[in-house]
């Protein structure tokens, strides 16, 4: 058997061939005529497509003949092979690699004036209103991580744990409780595992604990500094799993005698900055040197797996041996106290995955193009997301349709999946259809004999015709039961509109069709598995033209987002199967158009500025936006103050103090409050993926109210939250701090979230706007490329969601080009869509100014309110000028920037 280094050295050798192969193949194409290399690149991707589909036969028939220690080999082989492959992600994005050595003071060095700004923010958070608040958040965040735990597996009933137990492995003394970046947030002090379960009456081998401490385990409380964490991240300094030599046989022999059952930890970290390789999400060789070890002398294994990510679960049934396993995400300060109490018994589990658990991660279209792809003729980078509409549950339960076989060799666990301790019985009413809803109730019955809660998943499935591209089936809508005692039972209902199911069309022109057809309409434990399944026909083609809320026509305004690409199509899945970029990509002098604009000047009049009209910022609470009122209030402001407010909107805005508009404070995270250069004591929350995993709004909602309370203590007007970004792979580094794979579960929670919240008069920013789904070239203005039809249905639609359903007051655009346009400075994004089809009247703030694609000019023009720039002098200079010299363009589009972000701070309770 090859040694680790000679297979290391093989893939190495073979990832270096595959480099000069593709180096060679370069440079033939630059030497073609443009005619030549179209029809060659044409020629390469559908060699590409043939050449996957062949290696991927001969790999089913080579493994078709290999025993389970041959197989196990040759993965062995392809894994070291994808790692070597895919070497460069992690460390790509915030420059954090060169960063790191020096910390925050070299990452923050161009920035020392605006950082001393924000690093002088002070927070009343010592007063007993703050810590009542820090209290009360604490149970918040353990409610959370009780329904958020999701029991994968429970073979002969292993859990709850009947006595004592050995828990192995060195993540147990470190669960990864939240993420990394200013998505993360502090956990000092949060209970270990070990407490946990000492608390809950469950005994552990201490002997076993005392060993591995010898070996060099230990608790830690790890840094809650955002740049510390990334750091570390990108670096791969947060540990891991050490080969298991330690667990010699006299060791294994006395936690057997101590007990049968084991609990094994396997943990993987993510955060922001980086992304993630396969590699990652896979066992490493020490972990699995674990579970060969522990599972030869344990009968029950219980496995925990502590990811934000989607990790490969295969291994889970590659040993009898584990009975059990509970997969807890990064679940917050109170996560080790909460998997304590399922693994006892106290908790019955209740969660749901949120996303589809594949055997290969990377079978997952997306994957194909995620990662580091650069134009040749600039200097920027780029991301095609060619899957279209098939992310997630959409592409394997649309690929596998009728061929249940393939699909079970494809998922292990499909998207809403999740086990209870007790059973439950549904009786489905047949579904309500009217013009404009769809209306299911079921009745829900705890036929077990253990208290539990129950989740009810609706989904649809529109007829497809070889036309719009359609999902063979999507969420409707779900709810979730009460606690229901043995035998008890509740109706729950589930309504959706009747538009959900209408597809956009981007051949017509830009509208929504329900095309004429049969429509399933099914209520499901997960989206694979049926309770009860109906069929409602529509028997003509139902346009909506416009949106039903404002009335505003629909049409197609992201064509230059589409590019030249070939989306995923159900017609034909080889011949449209996403190909990688083959490094000889150049921007187009359309794309090039867009990344740097031209700006004329308009004509017409310039604002008026320094009026003397008496108003103060108070008496503006409570007028409309659109209130004559504002224009007068506006009048006064000189374009000084202008252009002070529109650039001072990192963390503390800028004051008028004649005007009586107040500084007020801005701070991230979604799983907690956190300030990235001043001390903040606040509480800690689960992370989104957690929150989502309880299919709770309500639960969502509190975790929004709580953090409301807790702002109000402390002073803070604006919350950077939630983050609403999609798993559209499972590698994304930030996966732990977006809900879903699914646009409805986002949109669902973050409204829930944002109206939670919003209630406590504690502002929000739904973010990060829009297609941030990859940290990799994120914060250098990478180009993204999606179909319009994708963009809508999934990447917009949970922001839809949060602003008509609960009212969002602030918006954060990402650092992402459409195409080749900034989404800070998009004007189809942010006025039409966004304020014109959606009707917003919130503010738009940008995300971490970082670079020149972060233009000033084209965010006042174009419907971006708040510059967030740590080091505002030079944003301040910049839209002071292009104001001068275009004061109907820029100046007027100042102007309206300013009445946005006044109006927000009107209705904060910073004015009374």
């Amino acid at each position: 058997m090859a040694t680790r280094k000679e297979i290391k050295q093989e893939a190495v050798a073979r990832v270096k061939d595959e480099r000069e192969a593709r180096r060679a193949r370069k440079d033939e194409l630059k030497a073609m005529t443009p005619e030549e290399r179209t029809a060659a690149k044409a020629s390469d991707k559908a060699a590409a497509r043939e050449a996957k589909a062949a290696a991927k036969a001969e790999r089913v028939e080579v493994r078709a003949n290999l025993n389970r220690a041959e197989r196990r080999a040759l993965k062995r082989r392809e894994r070291v092979y994808r790692k070597v492959k895919h070497r460069p992600r992690r460390a790509i994005g915030w420059g954090i690699t060169a960063a790191a050595g020096v910390g925050v003071v070299a990452l923050a060095a161009p920035y020392v004036g605006g950082i001393m700004r924000v690093a002088s923010l002070e927070f009343t958070d010592d007063t007993a209103e703050a810590v009542a608040a820090r209290e009360a958040a604490l149970e918040v965040a353990e409610s959370i991580s009780d329904e958020g735990m999701v029991l994968l597996k429970n073979e002969g009933d292993v859990l709850p744990l009947a006595g004592g137990v050995n828990v192995f492995s060195f993540a147990s003394f470190n669960l990864r409780l939240g993420g990394g970046g200013s998505g993360g947030s502090s956990i000092a002090g949060a209970p270990t595992l070990y407490e946990a379960l000492e608390a809950q009456g469950v005994g552990y081998n201490t002997e076993l604990y005392a060993t591995m401490e010898d070996a060099g385990a230990e608790h830690s409380e790890g840094s809650s500094n955002a740049f510390v964490q990334m750091a570390a991240l990108a670096l791969g300094t947060g540990g891991g799993e050490p080969a298991p030599d330690y667990l010699t046989d006299e060791v294994m022999s006395q936690a057997a005698e101590y007990s049968d059952t084991a609990i094994v930890v396997l943990s993987t970290s993510g955060g922001e900055g980086s992304d993630l390789a396969a590699e990652d999400l896979r066992l490493s060789d020490e972990q699995r040197a674990l579970l060969d070890t522990v599972t030869a002398a344990q009968d029950n294994v219980v496995v925990v797996v502590n990811s934000g990510n989607q990790m490969e679960l295969g291994f889970l049934e590659e040993y009898p041996e584990i009975t059990a396993a509970v997969w807890m995400g990064t679940p917050g300060p109170q996560g080790a106290v909460s998997l304590a109490k399922v693994l006892s018994g106290e908790v019955n589990p209740s969660g749901r995955l949120t996303d589809t658990y594949a055997y290969d991660v990377e079978s997952a279209p997306a994957t194909v193009n995620m990662g580091d792809h650069d134009y040749t003729n600039v200097g920027r980078s780029f991301l095609d997301y060619e899957e279209g509409i098939y992310v997630g549950y959409r592409y394997y339960e649309t690929r596998f349709e009728g061929d249940e076989a393939g699909y079970a060799e494809a998922v292990q666990f499909p998207f809403g999946y999740g086990l209870s301790y007790t059973e439950f019985d549904w009786d489905v009413a047949e579904p309500v259809v009217t013009g404009d809803a769809v209306t299911v109730d079921v009745t829900v019955t705890n036929s077990g004999d253990t208290a539990g809660k129950d989740v009810v998943q609706v989904y649809f499935s529109a007829p497809y015709n070889g036309g719009i591209e359609k999902s063979a089936i999507e969420l409707g809508g779900y709810a979730k039961t009460s606690e229901l005692a043995p035998g008890e039972s509740e109706t729950v209902t589930v309504t959706y509109a009747v538009q959900d199911m209408a597809s956009w069309d981007t051949a017509a022109g830009g509208a929504y069709v329900l095309e004429a057809g049969d429509y399933g309409i099914s209520a499901r434990t997960d989206v694979h598995a049926p309770v009860a399944e109906f069929t409602h026909e529509v028997a003509k083609d139902v346009i909506f033209g416009a949106d039903a809320d404002t009335g505003v026509e629909y049409e197609n305004r992201f064509d230059y987002v589409e590019g030249d690409l070939t989306y995923l199509s159900r017609t034909d899945w080889d011949a449209t199967y996403p190909v990688a970029p083959d490094g000889t990509e150049t921007a187009s002098d359309e794309v090039l158009a867009l990344m740097d604009p031209e700006i004329a000047p308009a004509q017409g009049e310039a604002p008026a500025y320094g009026a003397d009209n008496g108003l103060m910022l108070s008496d503006m609470v409570g007028l409309g936006y659109d209130d004559p009122a504002w224009d007068e209030f506006l009048d006064q402001l000189t374009l000084a103050e202008q252009a002070e407010l529109f650039s001072h909107g990192a963390y503390m805005s800028a004051a008028i103090e004649r005007l009586g508009v107040p500084s007020i404070t801005m701070l991230d995270s979604p799983a907690g409050l956190n300030s990235l250069f001043s001390s903040i004591e606040a509480a800690s929350y689960p992370t989104e993926v957690v929150v989502a995993s309880t299919w709770n709004d309500e639960l969502a909602y509190a975790l929004g109210e709580s953090v409301g309370t807790e702002a109000n203590a402390y002073g803070i007007e604006v919350w950077y939250a939630p983050g609403m970004n999609l798993h559209r792979t499972a590698l994304g580094g930030r996966g732990f701090e977006y809900f879903s794979e699914d646009p409805l579960l986002t949109g669902k929670m973050a409204a829930a979230m944002v109206s939670g919240s919003q209630d406590q008069g504690v502002l929000t920013t739904i973010k990060h706007f829009v297609l941030n789904d990859q940290e990799v070239n994120a914060r250098s203005g990478i180009n993204v490329f999606v179909s319009e039809q994708a963009l809508r249905e999934l990447y917009l639609q949970p922001f839809e969601i949060a602003v008509k359903e609960a009212d969002a007051a602030g918006a954060m655009s990402s650092f992402i080009n459409l195409g080749g346009s900034w989404a800070g400075g998009n004007e189809d994004l942010l006025q039409e869509v966004l304020r014109g089809e959606w009707g917003f009247e919130g503010f738009v703030s940008t995300d971490a100014v970082l670079g020149s694609w972060m233009d000033p000019e084209l965010a006042a023009l174009y419907g971006n309110d708040w510059m967030l720039a740590v080091f505002p002098s030079t944003t301040v200079k910049q839209i002071t000028a292009a104001a001068e010299s275009d004061p109907a363009g820029v100046g007027v589009g100042l102007r309206d920037r300013v009445h946005a972000l006044l109006f927000t701070i009107a209705r904060t309770n910073a004015v009374g």
